[in-house]
């Protein structure tokens, strides 16, 4: 771990490789696990927001959960997440041939909302934790990544460089380039 402004960073986003492979793990990611994407408090005005524009984008089924539950829920962490469909796959969730994709990006894509989608689900696989002085940037490995993990390594591409515009769009480009000098160093 080293500091960064008012960040700690896990050596392992420097280290460790990583390029998302939709085609062998077709978005698993946004379909297993038993809680709903993690949303910053910002977020849930926007997902209110941005909601009539993405819901033609969505899945009959993922509307209905959206509007039983609502655009953001509380989870059991006392934390803001997405809603789930089933007790698993994110509401938001939409397939295009066979791979589950993300709705809300669907819409940014199309230029229907100005708004990509939750920047958790933007700097996956690196998980933000919020503490009272200072913010923790980890890489969350899961089994169900390891063709990501494959493919990063086969590319040289490290976690860092992978969701660089995700980790621009959260700390900004000054606290992203100093990332860079650290890795630089750390390489040496």
């Amino acid at each position: 771990m080293f500091e960064l402004g008012k960040t700690v960073v896990s050596e392992e986003i420097l280290e460790k490789e990583f390029v998302c492979n939709l085609q062998a793990c077709k978005g698993s990611c946004c379909v297993d696990g038993n809680a709903g994407a993690p949303l910053e408090e910002a977020e849930i005005q926007i997902l209110n927001d941005i909601y009539p524009k993405v819901k033609p984008f969505l899945r009959p089924e993922g509307v209905t959960a959206i509007e039983a539950q609502g655009t953001y829920v509380l989870g059991e962490d006392g934390e803001w997440e997405t809603p789930l469909l089933g007790g698993a796959e994110c509401a938001y969730v939409i397939y295009q041939e066979g791979i589950a994709l993300c709705g809300i990006e669907a819409a940014y894509r199309a230029g229907a909302v100005s708004w990509k989608k939750p920047v958790s689900c933007h700097l996956y696989p690196v998980r933000i934790r919020q503490y009272t002085q200072l913010t923790a940037v980890n890489y969350h490995q899961w089994q169900i990544c390891d063709p990501a993990c494959q493919l990063g390594a086969e590319l040289q591409v490290p976690i860092y460089k992978f969701v660089k515009e995700a980790l621009i769009r959260k700390f900004g480009e000054a606290w992203y380039a100093d990332l860079e000098e650290v890795a630089r160093s750390f390489k040496r």
